[in-house]
């Protein structure tokens, strides 16, 4: 990949079977550089060894691939350890992970990635081609199809085209990032990059992949172990629109029909549904569908009868023409919302933190000088302050 802009592909997993070494396999002929940060953060203990690691695997995985499938030595594997958490847990809520790859960066650009998303190679070829042709941007962000209850089925909807679901306008991913030596990861809800003086350059020349045709492939509830794993671990943050989550996941497992078919996701009160997905799956994920019906990958699968009758009934399509309806009128209008008040307000702030000094700033009264920290970091602050109370209180709902 000579003359082509240098990616480094940063990944957090915790237990990442069955799809560790298809999504490995999948990026590798894109990379500079791999890195992976195994392990769990102490909200995730449900699902990891005593020492913090995989439940299934997934470390023993990566050093699988590393002597089997890495010729060009591009697979770096970190773990809590040997950042100098000596009880193997990654502290804080997923940022440490984070910061633990983008601190062992080399690459012009830092792909965020999880094990669970996946890209066409015609696709990733399209980035690196965009990449070359714009080298002024500082955050690719990506629309994705949500994978849920089976490789035929998409759940949409009003979460999804939210913009406080990944923080930017109809649900887009950050996922390709900036990086130069200097440059820091600071948090990774929302991914956000500041530069040498601290100062958020992520927004800066922030672009789409959907504006060329260029979409991420989510399979993030496809197996019944991803319901119960994802519900006790988000449910454990300190988060009011996480509350039950567990049981939320366990009853849509269970069994969905039309008294549960619109709230597939509820998060800030939004409906969701399920769709039939008719498009192409990216080879990797065909591979993986391919072993795990010749029995070389065992894993349960989700039962689909429920899915088909319910995609089967009207009286479903027509709630969901309904609810389409609700959820793109307030999309909308939140999305104007942030064409007209947020964006420029956010724009403006950012210009003065910028531009004022810091002497001044602390000559402020207390809060005023608040105004001068960035959302994204007065959220994360907020956050942390009640995740640790959580965690000292062990409340776990």
């Amino acid at each position: 990949m000579s003359g082509q802009p240098r990616i480094t592909f940063g990944m957090i997993v915790l237990n990442g079977e069955p799809f560790l070494r298809y999504n490995l396999r999948a990026i590798y002929p894109f990379a500079h550089q791999i890195i992976v940060a195994e392990g769990a953060s102490p909200r995730a203990a449900h699902a990891a060894t005593a020492d913090g690691h995989s439940i299934d695997g997934t470390l023993e995985a990566l050093y699988r691939f590393k002597a089997e499938e890495d010729p060009d030595d591009k697979l770096i594997i970190v773990t809590a350890e040997m950042c100098g958490h000596a009880n193997g847990f990654w502290p804080g809520e997923k940022d440490e992970q984070s910061r633990a790859y983008a601190g062992r960066a080399t690459g012009d650009w830092l792909w965020q990635i999880d094990v669970d998303e996946f890209y066409h190679p015609a696709d990733m070829a399209r980035v690196v081609t965009f990449l070359q042709q714009h080298p002024d941007t500082t955050c690719l962000c990506f629309r994705a199809y949500h994978f849920w209850g089976g490789f035929d089925y998409l759940v949409d909807g009003g979460l999804f085209w939210h913009r406080q679901y990944q923080g930017e306008p109809w649900g887009r991913y950050r996922r390709v990032l900036r990086w130069q030596p200097g440059f820091r990861y600071d948090t990774h809800r929302p991914p956000t990059i500041v530069d040498q003086q601290g100062r958020d350059i992520t927004r800066r020349r922030m672009r789409y992949a959907d504006a060329f045709g260029v979409w991420m492939y989510h399979y993030y509830m496809v197996f019944p172990h991803q319901f119960t794993r994802k519900g006790a671990y988000y449910q454990n943050q300190p988060w009011e629109r996480e509350r039950g989550r567990l049981q939320k996941n366990l009853d849509l497992l269970s069994e969905v029909h039309p008294g549960n078919g619109l709230r597939i996701m509820d998060q800030y009160g939004t409906q969701n549904w399920l769709t039939r997905f008719t498009g192409h799956h990216p080879p990797a994920i065909e591979a993986l569908r391919a072993d795990i019906a010749a029995g070389k990958v065992q894993v349960e699968l989700r039962r689909t009868d429920d899915i088909e009758r319910l995609l089967a009934d009207p009286r479903y399509a027509r709630m969901v023409q309904v609810a389409c309806r609700r959820e793109r009128l307030r999309a909308w209008r939140n999305h104007l919302i942030y064409l007209i008040w947020w964006r420029p307000r956010s724009r403006l702030i950012q210009f003065l933190r910028e531009q004022v000094p810091p002497a001044l700033v602390q000559r402020l009264p207390a809060t005023m000088q608040r105004k001068f920290i960035p959302e994204h970091r007065r959220r994360y602050q907020e956050q942390l302050t009640r995740y640790q109370r959580s965690i000292g209180s062990g409340d776990a709902t």
